[in-house]
């Protein structure tokens, strides 16, 4: 029975073009079929990877904090530091926090493949445990600023790293699971930036406050990953084969490593050690991939989703509505979307590619429910129900689709060889898209009106509709390397 095995497998190989090396993997096989027979076929424990997962999560909420925490507080600051009704410098306060983001994303590659995934958290904790202080005691806006700017260098560093270490270490049947844990620690980290930021109209100098308490989970993450395993596929690619095996035990058990390994090992035999350079992740045999990246985080910000995040006080007070209303309405909508994918593992059930497109439709439907809102006079009851309830449905579509998904398909379809710096890349310009859309909204709003900048952000959502049915794959239940396989099918097809 097992040589009729041997012989099949071997057969299947000699007649697919796509295979690695034959005879190497011929061996490799042989050794999965034995150790099948020798053991169920079972799915590794999700028990042992789950606390790495969960350090992991500080940096998505840090993300989350430090991207909500200005929401309620940006007319309190720009009153104590001198540039009250300037939508401009308004926009700057959140938008350099964006900037240094993009800095700290173009490097994120290099420091992630260099250090390793736990050195590079470490490394993402230490200008944010020196920005938030700038922020927490400056007296002008050129200091809040400078200490936005570092903190940003702290964000651009640490969700590239965090969306590669948590798909790397994840069994393959929770690793979608674990990857909407990125969302829901964002959210979480913007939830808390909204309720710490209440009292910042009844308590002076409150804003100061916000901003120390970042310090914490800052803190922490630095801490804890002292104790977290190191990345398997970093170790193997950098020849550390024992040590990847030592870990891959941590993660999935004995039973499942040497199993694992010999996976691993299949997509390591090309030449790893090549410096890889831009210029081969945008015109190379991967910019396809590269190119769907991309082109998905800057639909995914294109969409206006941060611009809730960021405007949705001064917005709705605008509007005649409570900037706290307002802030529990997105809060409650972003949680219950995220709850609902943790809860019914969305992720793993109906797959990323679904997922992503009754995402954006949804999103594209609520911008018309906002453009309505617009539409109609402020004392209308209606057009309050409209805006709220557009609102509310554009955060809850993003939360179960567009917003968890690209963190946790990309590092899935992207090869070990590229993968911290392909991600470095796109979160580049997701970090642009962001950076533009909240420099600008408030002035675009002001100029444009919200009806016709509403209806930009709606066609941008349908424009995401397009793109991920023509261009996404689906990698829901798949381990890395079948994914890697599929894409070369369809490169060479």
């Amino acid at each position: 029975m097992l040589a009729d095995l041997r012989r099949s497998s071997a057969h299947k190989r000699a007649m697919d073009p796509r295979a690695y090396d034959e005879s190497t993997d011929r061996e490799d096989d042989t050794e999965l079929l034995e150790s099948s027979m020798e053991q169920e076929t079972e799915n590794p424990p999700w028990k042992l990877s789950f606390p790495h997962v969960l350090v992991a999560t500080i940096v998505p909420f840090l993300f989350g904090y430090h991207l909500g925490v200005v929401n309620e507080p940006l007319e309190t600051i720009s009153v104590d530091l001198g540039f009250h009704g300037n939508t401009l410098q308004e926009g700057l306060v959140v938008s350099t926090c964006l900037a240094g983001a993009f800095v700290g994303s173009l490097i994120s590659g290099w420091i992630a493949d260099e250090v390793g995934r736990r050195r590079a958290f470490q490394l993402c904790a230490l200008p944010m445990l020196i920005g938030a202080p700038i922020c927490a005691t400056s007296r002008n806006l050129t200091g809040m600023l400078l200490g936005r700017i570092l903190v940003g260098i702290g964000l651009g560093i640490g969700p590239p790293v965090a969306s590669l270490y948590i798909t790397e270490i994840s069994p393959a049947h929770v690793r979608g699971t674990y990857g909407s844990f990125i969302q829901i620690a964002t959210c979480i980290g913007l939830m808390a930036a909204l309720v710490v930021g209440i009292p910042v109209r009844s308590i002076f100098g409150w804003w100061r406050i916000c901003f120390w308490i970042s310090i914490f989970p800052a803190s922490m993450l630095s801490l804890l990953m002292a104790f977290c395993v190191e990345s398997p596929h970093w170790l193997y690619k950098q020849g550390r084969h024992g040590e990847a095996e030592n870990e891959l035990e941590k993660l999935l058990g004995a039973s499942h490593a040497k199993d694992a390994i010999v996976e691993l090992s299949k997509t390591q035999r090309e030449d790893e050690t090549d410096t890889i350079k831009l210029a081969e992740l945008l015109c190379g045999r991967h910019s396809r991939v590269v190119f769907i990246g991309s082109t998905l985080f800057a639909l995914q910000q294109l969409s206006g989703i941060n611009a809730v995040f960021y405007f949705s006080s001064t917005v709705f007070r605008r509007a005649g509505v409570s900037s706290n209303l307002a802030n529990v309405c997105v809060g409650i909508a972003n949680l219950i979307g995220n709850m609902l994918l943790i809860a019914l593992a969305l992720m793993d059930k109906l797959g990323r590619k679904a997922l992503l497109l009754w995402s954006f439709f949804g999103m594209a439907a609520s911008t018309g429910l906002q453009v309505l809102a617009a539409a109609s006079p402020s004392s209308n009851t209606i057009g309050f129900l409209l805006s709220v309830g557009g609102m509310m449905l554009f955060v809850l579509m993003f939360a179960v689709g567009a917003g968890p998904v690209p963190g946790l398909l990309l590092p899935e379809i992207f090869h070990n060889r590229i993968r911290a710096k392909a991600m470095a890349f796109c979160m580049s310009v997701h970090w642009v898209a962001n950076f533009l859309v909240g420099l600008l909204f408030l002035r675009l709003l002001d100029r444009m009106g919200p009806q016709l900048l509403y209806s930009m952000f709606g066609s941008f959502c349908l424009l995401a509709v397009v793109f991920v049915k023509q261009n996404v794959l689906e990698t829901k239940g798949k381990s890395l390397q079948e994914i890697e396989i599929a894409l070369l099918a369809q490169d060479q097809s």
